[in-house]
């Protein structure tokens, strides 16, 4: 096993490098655990990994600093939502009418609700 931070050779039962005391294993930049070096994503959290050997020897990448060793902050992420939004003739009287929880229900029987693990309906009228 080659060591990220001084590229000097290791068994593959190490943990630590001889030559620097570097962890050989990837720490995770979201959670700080550290993981097996053939780890592609995080034990721990599922944080994807980077690939050994994409770190240049003499850099690697750590947990931010939170002034807390062991704790780190929790990284933002950027996520694409498609969202619909539709104006149904006739949903206030029908919602009304109903138990709130057949409705979500109901709607989704209908293509209300194409894929989705939740379908939230914040019940509100314009009139």
């Amino acid at each position: 096993m080659i060591c990220s931070s001084c590229g000097d050779e290791n068994r593959a039962d190490r943990r630590f490098c001889l030559s620097c005391g570097s962890p050989l294993g990837l720490t995770c930049p979201n959670c700080g655990t550290e993981n097996e070096a053939r780890a592609r994503f995080c034990g721990n959290c599922g944080q994807g990994l980077a690939a050994a050997g994409d770190t240049p020897p003499g850099e690697h990448s750590a947990a931010p600093d939170t002034g807390s060793p062991g704790v780190s902050s929790p990284t933002a992420e950027r996520r694409l939502v498609s969202v619909l939004f539709a104006d149904l003739v006739g949903f206030t009287p029908f919602a009304e009418e109903r138990d709130p929880e057949e409705v979500p229900r109901v709607v989704a029987q209908r293509g209300g609700a194409g894929r989705s693990e939740s379908l939230e309906t914040p019940f509100t009228s314009c009139g």
